[in-house]
């Protein structure tokens, strides 16, 4: 541990060092004997330019760089900020979350759920079924960013902790550089390794993917392809909780990776792979616009801005005139722009996942059934979709009545699943595949222009094929207004949708777990609001949820559907104190549900952050210096079942709580220009207290680790 701090710190005082002197304006004193001039003669270090005409300053241009993402369906853009956040750097690789909203398994890059049922995945998961459980490394096509830079822009970043016995590893890299104005292109790179601090229990993760974009003044075009592979072995938890909770009964084992545990020779393999486009050609017309700036040099060129489309710009151009003092002399700059009222899109998206369970040595009484062979498993499948999506677009704004923007859209989805065949007295049988046709027809009205209000609302209802007698419909609001000398903002938002559940909840067959159903559709309807008062740093969001045939994997890890309704309502405060340096940031989440027997969730989930922020190095260094702790209260949480790598409810006869455990951590974070580094001590109350120290019910949280991380940006 103690070369790691030593090599962390080092690394940071060349960070700091070669970031510093990068700043420092270069004297031609400092020039070295082997500068020569452009025509390679020799610089003489100690004499000045005779005319300052003749030097040449050689600067790079300021970097200017803004990200975007595109939803899925439509491939409408969003601003995003860019990613160089100064605070909470030391989170951002956690597998619980940046304010601990997930139990997990203990290591890096294991599987996860959410304990705030309002952030679950609600979209049907399809192909990528056995994906979503590792949310933490897997991204969506609406969660990749798109970059447009007038210079190249570069991001590194690098995980570690632990030691190489048993620690983790993560390397990131994202690069995106424009060929021109419109067209740039890109790509990302992430590799995981998770050695575990138990046994069985590494995990390996590998992503690579291209992306490009274009935005031109009738076309646009955004694509990208992502290749993920996802290994992890399972060691099915502990054998007795007792080695974490009572430490003083048991035989000492001499670390953790000698506790015992359920499973060897076990393990989860995915890829999956997916092509996304999304594409539009704008149609509409050029208008004049016409702008009046100063002829003066000297003056600020600032002015009046006016579009003309029926031909009068002179007389308005008059007019402006007379607004503006007679002793300005103003210059009249007539240019053309193009005002789009009509786009025709098209999407499209082809995605593959593979799914391998292997087990090489399993006890006679681990399952409680056994469909092809004893003592080891092999389950296979394979899922394949193509989904296209046409839609024309009524823009908004081509003139002052088209106040929002209307969309119709029909989405066709292939899709093909391959499961292991039938069998029968323990033979095999050929593989059987399944397949269905999704077609939906829909609709999106949306106001995103403007400062003060916007809205937008989306529809679909199925037509054909499996989507018969399916429907979503979401809607969102938010409305930004002064008040006093502060900005309020509040948010609304709901959906209904009535959905079938995901194909392997319906169907999948594998050595311990077959099951062919036909579950009836799942209703949803949320209603949620949401206040933002920034000069209060206050958050305030509630909602209540109703769910109608509620499907989930019950205590024997099998797809069961609740025949009534389950109610969830939630409600989340996030409020930040400041006092000179010192910051208290602060989120509490309370939700109840219903039926705690089909959905268990725990009454509260507290984080809370205690910092010294400050600048040194004349402000060019900043520093934050804390701990912060994570802790729900005790519930019957969903335990993990690596036979089908999801989470199911625990058997009531030998439930166990989880919770009621603090986690604290203890970190300083630095940001120098456009590096940011980190040293946490994670998990830094290992041993203290109840010792409940459990994510998932079996599955220990990892002891007491140093984390380092360093992030940097390079324009060139």
């Amino acid at each position: 541990m103690k070369k790691t701090t030593l090599t962390c710190f080092l690394l940071f005082l060349l960070t700091m060092t070669a970031e510093v002197m990068a700043q420092t304006p270069m004297n031609l004193n400092n020039q070295g004997l082997g500068a020569r001039d452009q025509y390679g003669n020799q610089i003489d270090p100690n004499r000045q330019p005779d005319n300052l005409e003749d030097s040449v300053d050689i600067q790079a241009p300021p970097p200017k760089l803004y990200m975007w993402r595109v939803s899925e369906l439509l491939g409408v853009q969003e601003r995003v900020p860019v990613d160089t956040t100064i605070l909470n750097f030391q989170n951002t690789n956690l597998v619980e979350g940046m304010t601990g909203h997930y139990n997990y398994l203990a290591n890096l890059g294991t599987a996860r759920l959410s304990r705030i049922f309002s952030e679950r995945y609600m979209g049907n998961a399809g192909t990528g079924y056995f994906v979503e459980p590792f949310s933490s490394f897997f991204f969506h096509p609406d969660q990749l960013r798109f970059t447009n830079s007038n210079i190249p822009f570069t991001n590194l970043t690098y995980y570690k902790g632990g030691s190489k016995t048993n620690g983790e590893e993560r390397f990131k890299a994202y690069f995106s550089v424009n060929v021109n104005k419109r067209l740039a292109v890109g790509f990302n790179f992430d590799y995981l390794y998770g050695r575990g601090y138990y046994a069985n229990q590494s995990a390996s993760h590998f992503n690579a993917g291209l992306f490009a974009s274009y935005i031109g003044k009738k076309y646009q075009m955004h694509a990208m392809y992502n290749n993920f592979f996802f290994k992890m072995n399972e060691n099915g938890g502990i054998t007795d909780d007792r080695y974490i909770t009572r430490p003083e009964e048991m035989e000492d084992m001499g670390g953790s990776q000698y506790i015992p545990v359920a499973m060897e020779e076990t393990s989860n393999r995915n890829h999956n792979f997916y092509v996304y486009l999304t594409h539009r050609y704008r149609l509409g017309f050029e208008r004049e616009v016409v702008k009046f700036q100063p002829k003066e040099d000297g003056q600020k060129k600032s002015g009046a801005t006016l579009a003309s489309m029926d031909g009068k710009a002179d007389s308005v151009a008059l007019a402006a005139d007379s607004l503006l003092p007679a002793a300005v002399a103003m210059d009249t700059v007539r240019t053309k722009e193009f005002v789009p009222v009509t786009s025709f899109i098209h999407t499209f998206k082809v995605e593959r996942t593979s799914h391998r369970f292997r087990s090489g040595m399993e006890a006679a009484d681990a399952y409680l059934n056994t469909f092809y062979q004893n003592g080891m498993s092999n389950d296979t499948t394979v899922a394949l979709s193509i989904k296209n999506t046409f839609g024309i677009a009524l823009l908004e704004g081509f003139n002052k009545y088209a106040k929002a923007g209307l969309t119709a859209y029909i989405s066709h989805t292939f899709s093909r699943y391959d499961l292991m065949g039938d069998s029968t007295a323990g033979a095999f049988q050929r593989p059987v595949r399944y397949t269905e046709q999704e077609v939906f027809v829909g609709g999106e009205l949306a106001k995103r222009q403007g400062e003060t209000w916007h809205y937008n609302v989306t529809g679909e209802i199925g037509v054909l094929g499996q989507a018969l007698g399916q429907f979503r419909v979401k809607a969102a609001t938010d409305l930004n207004f002064r008040l006093g000398k502060d900005t309020v903002n509040f948010f609304a938002r709901g959906h209904i949708t009535n959905t079938l559940p995901s194909f392997y909840m319906r169907h999948y067959h594998s050595n311990h777990y077959y099951w062919d159903n036909n579950f009836d559709k799942e209703f949803r309807m949320r209603v949620e609001g949401e206040l933002n008062i920034n000069r209060w740093k206050t958050n305030l969001r509630a909602g209540v949820e109703n769910v109608t045939n509620y499907t989930y994997f019950g205590p024997n890890a099998m797809p069961t559907q609740q025949g009534g309704s389950v109610q969830i309502i939630d409600a989340t405060l996030k409020q930040d104190f400041k006092l000179g340096v010192f910051h208290l940031d602060n989120e509490v989440t309370w939700q109840k549900s219903s039926n705690e027997r089909v959905l268990p969730l725990p009454d509260f989930s507290l984080y809370h952050n205690f910092y010294i922020l400050g600048k040194l190095f004349k402000k060019v260094l900043t520093v934050q210096l804390g701990a912060d702790v994570r802790y729900f209260t005790e519930y019957n949480a969903p335990a993990y079942t690596p036979a089908i790598q999801h989470f199911n409810v625990q058997n009531p006869d030998n439930a166990i709580k989880i919770g009621g455990y603090p986690i604290v951590n203890v970190y300083a974070t630095l940001h120098l220009k456009r590096t940011r580094l980190f040293a946490m001590m994670y998990h830094v109350n290992d041993g203290m207290g109840n010792r409940n120290a459990f994510f998932a019910p079996h599955y220990p949280i990892n002891p007491r680790l140093l984390k380092i991380g360093v992030s940097w940006n390079f324009f060139d």
